[in-house]
């Protein structure tokens, strides 16, 4: 991931841009380090730390560069996903290399990696296993499902329906899976990554709430712009194009980086606008924001754990050892375009749930 480039004591100041509804939106004020009398030590002793935790991350990007071209975006918020423990929700038309990424990903960090292919006949079992009955003994033997591995990529995850659907929400969440009366752990790190199609609606369900919650990230993965088109053409256009990857990480090393990232300073400032970008989508007339009806249901509290969380690493991919507004502003669509439902009124304006969250980012005060 590129770093940002501007001094480590602020970032420079926002300009004001015009909004057709809401007019002038606020500027971005000038953002101080948090490093203040008694935290320079401290703050100077997790950038060390945060240095040398992260010398794994340009060579694994670099890995990944050689069997994906372009997608610089979807494999930076994998990595993400990986520092943080979170899921990630993909939607994108085919042949954009969603599971291709995640395939590179495992092999480049010397993990497991499995593939679920979503359909309308599928079983809960055909995921998290199931216990076979062993008539000799007389006792049940557990079966264990292919959700069993370090990354799982859920390929067209709104093609089953919601009871199989349901069937990763304990996995997602407790990093778990009861089969009868026992209860077994699933491998660390553990990532699940799920795609859906935007342009193919027949034979798809929804995806119900309480699964869309648990997903960290949604990201909205769009086509290659020309170079990158030609760059896959020129890697890509052979009968046995080169996808070997090289080990470059151990899991251990990300368990050892998950540490540190929660170490990451946040500033009081930083989280207080945290919280109120999250409080805006449930109610945005207490932040003066005029939305008429626009907004359904707002993001959850997962919405502000996964906010600081992502934050947190996005800073450490740019080696700092602590959180700015723009790293928030960074990764707010992907945390929460997806968590605020809008209603049919917002539709009939052309607004969609990334539409509101920009122009909650764009009208709050920075700090």
């Amino acid at each position: 991931m590129e770093t940002i480039n501007h001094p480590a004591s602020r970032l420079p100041t926002a300009h004001t841009r015009p909004d057709p509804l809401l007019g002038e939106v606020n500027p971005t004020p000038t953002w101080r380090s948090p490093a203040r009398a008694g935290q320079d030590s401290g703050i100077a002793e997790i950038n060390h730390t945060v240095q040398q935790t992260s010398q794994w991350v340009r060579p694994l990007q670099q890995e990944i560069a050689r069997v994906i071209v372009g997608q610089k975006y979807l494999v930076d918020r994998l990595l993400l996903g990986l520092l943080t423990g979170g899921h990630l929700l993909l939607e994108g038309v085919p042949g954009l290399a969603k599971t291709l990424s995640l395939k590179t990903l495992a092999g480049a960090l010397h993990a497991h990696f499995q593939r679920i292919q979503f359909t309308p006949d599928m079983l809960p079992a055909d995921i998290v296993g199931t216990q076979i009955y062993n008539p000799r003994d007389g006792t049940f033997n557990p079966r264990l499902g292919p959700v069993f591995t370090n990354f799982v990529l859920g390929d067209e995850i709104n093609r089953a329906p919601a009871k199989v659907q349901s069937a990763l929400l304990e996995s997602m969440q407790e990093r778990q899976v009861t089969l009868g009366e026992t209860t077994y752990k699933l491998p660390e790190p553990f990532l699940v990554m799920a795609t859906q199609n935007p342009v193919e609606h027949e034979g798809t369900y929804p995806l119900p709430e309480a699964q869309v919650d648990r997903f960290m990230l949604k990201i909205v993965i769009t086509y290659p712009s020309r170079t990158e088109e030609r760059g896959i053409l020129d890697t890509m256009a052979t009968t046995n194009p080169d996808l070997t990857v090289t080990p470059v990480v151990t899991p251990e090393q990300i368990l050892q980086a998950r540490q540190v990232v929660n170490t990451i300073h946040v500033d009081e400032k930083v989280r207080d606008y945290i919280v109120d970008l999250v409080i805006a989508t449930r109610d945005p007339k207490a932040y003066k924001l005029d939305f008429p009806g626009w907004i359904q249901y707002g993001a959850s509290p997962r919405a502000t754990i996964a906010l600081t969380l992502a934050a947190r690493a996005y800073a450490f991919l740019n080696n700092r050892a602590y959180v700015t507004p723009q790293d928030v502003k960074e990764v707010a669509h992907d945390v929460l375009q997806h968590r605020v439902t809008v209603t049919y009124e917002a539709e009939a304006e052309n607004l969609s749930s990334r539409d509101i969250v920009q122009k909650i980012l764009d009208t709050l005060p920075v700090p």
